[in-house]
């Protein structure tokens, strides 16, 4: 899924603190933005595998949950919510296509690495790929309720969330057709640390 989804979902995570503890709601809100971003920070560097962890993330996230309801502290909150929201990040990365250039091709087997097994967990495809229309549906979902429980910045991020989900979905195909074009012209000392589904149609290229 798109990053904006996985943005949104983090903070729609933090929305019950509105209810059952507001003064916790703001740092909430943060930690559930970050850690539904956080994951995708790999993307160009082993991405859905260096910060991806299904696992571990879903078994930490309990802990910290449970610490936070047995002592709920501006850290341990935000801590609770930003493993949560990472740990939905990865999950929902299953649901999702595998690691490839054009995921709507459906040709991979990869969607997010299994450090506990060892192995690649393979795609569900429930949302056909990120950027879809899909998965623009889930965005916009998922901020109807942002934006009617918040107000200020947040409401501003979520705001902005929408708006680029909307742009990359309408850019996703011409995006994968760029970026074969721009790899193409890159120096071949770059290439090494191209990721690997950009250089997919680069050999054919070069023949």
């Amino acid at each position: 899924m798109m990053l904006p989804t996985h943005a949104l979902s983090g903070m729609v995570l933090a929305l019950p603190l509105l209810v059952v503890a507001p003064e916790y709601a703001s740092i909430g809100l943060v930690a559930g933005l970050v850690g539904g971003i956080f994951p995708d920070l790999d993307l160009y560097f082993g991405h859905r595998k260096t910060l991806h962890f299904p696992i571990y993330y879903s078994v930490f996230a309990a802990v910290a949950t449970a610490g936070a309801l047995l002592t709920p502290t501006v850290a341990t909150v935000g801590v609770a919510v930003f493993l949560l929201s990472g740990a939905v990040h990865c999950v929902t990365d299953i649901l999702g296509s595998g690691l490839e250039l054009r995921p709507w091709e459906g040709t991979s087997e990869r969607a997010v690495y299994d450090h506990y097994r060892g192995t690649w967990i393979p795609p569900r495809q429930l949302i056909q790929y990120d950027g879809s229309p899909a998965d623009l549906f889930l965005s916009g979902l998922l901020a109807v309720p942002l934006l009617y429980a918040l107000e200020g910045v947040f409401r501003w991020i979520v705001i902005g969330a929408v708006i680029v989900a909307v742009a990359y979905t309408a850019l996703r195909r011409v995006l994968a057709d760029l970026a074969v074009v721009v790899v193409r012209v890159l120096p071949a000392s770059v290439t090494p640390y191209v990721p690997e589904r950009y250089l997919e149609d680069l050999e054919p290229a070069r023949s």
